[in-house]
């Protein structure tokens, strides 16, 4: 398959994940892949914080949002989200809207690609992924950060889709259907939406809370992608900031393009006592 018909695409909705995008379009850019880097972003993300994509060779397009039901929307904003089901395992920052996740169904309406992986902005890339372009739709790795229990549900910060505007408008109708509620927005309905998806490995999305809950799985040699689930790198003082300062620290390196190690010589975590 041609590099030109395939993608990787994030999602920016503010100015804080475009700072993110930043540090993740530098990251895959550094990897040497041929593949375009898609970036949507929603109307609220002035100009001004997009132009550093493009400088790094990204293409922007506009995502709407979702053309969702009142109703839906009152369901799935941050405060009634967050009442009904809530995050007991880390901090969602302030900036996240729930809301806005369901943005990223979008990447479906880019039919000109034949396979598009889609990284959330709040990730890093450490080695070439391009091999992701020859797994099948719908493709993700678990949601492991706790415990190996986890390894039944999907996190949708990395997946493998394939553009489609029949499956998108089949996801609109199942997405906004009489009551839905989608407890974890976009990553509890994909997983219900693909229920048969295929298992990538957990170090294609390697969560940052392994680093302290599971440390005798990281290992930088053979992790692809860092994923920054719940308190994001650049939040100053965050809760977790002390215990994932080597991440912390790495995330700036991208950003800023300066001082970025050698991946394979990084020190992994100490086992767990």
């Amino acid at each position: 398959m041609s590099a030109g018909r395939h993608a990787y695409v994030t999602l920016v909705t503010n100015r804080d994940y475009a700072m993110g995008a930043l540090a993740l379009v530098r990251s895959l850019r550094l990897t040497g892949t041929q593949a375009d880097i898609v970036v949507l972003h929603t109307g609220g993300v002035v100009a001004d914080d997009l132009t550093p994509l493009a400088g790094l060779g990204a293409r922007l397009i506009l995502a709407e949002l979702l053309p969702t039901s009142d109703a839906f929307n009152e369901r799935h904003a941050r405060a009634r989200l967050h009442a009904e089901a809530p995050f007991t395992k880390g901090n969602k920052p302030a900036f996240h809207t729930p809301l806005d996740n369901f943005a990223k169904l979008r990447l479906w309406q880019l039919t000109e690609y034949e396979k598009c992986v889609f990284i959330d902005a709040d990730a890093l890339v450490l080695k070439n992924i391009d091999r992701l372009f020859g797994y099948p739709e719908f493709s993700a790795a678990p949601n492991v950060y706790e415990t190996l229990a986890d390894f039944h549900r999907l996190n949708s910060g990395v997946f493998v889709a394939a553009p489609s505007e029949t499956t998108f408008a089949a996801m609109l109708e199942k997405l906004d259907r009489p009551g839905a509620f989608w407890k974890r927005t976009d990553q509890s309905f994909l997983q219900e939406f693909f229920p048969d998806w295929h298992g990538l490995p957990v170090f294609s999305n390697m969560l940052q809370y392994v680093w302290f809950n599971l440390p005798e799985l990281w290992d930088w040699k053979s992790i692809a992608v860092v994923h920054y689930q719940y308190e994001k790198p650049w939040e100053r003082d965050h809760p977790k900031a002390e215990k994932l300062k080597p991440l912390i620290d790495l995330w700036h390196a991208f950003h800023s393009g300066e001082g970025i190690p050698d991946i394979a010589s990084l020190d992994n975590p100490a086992p767990a006592r």
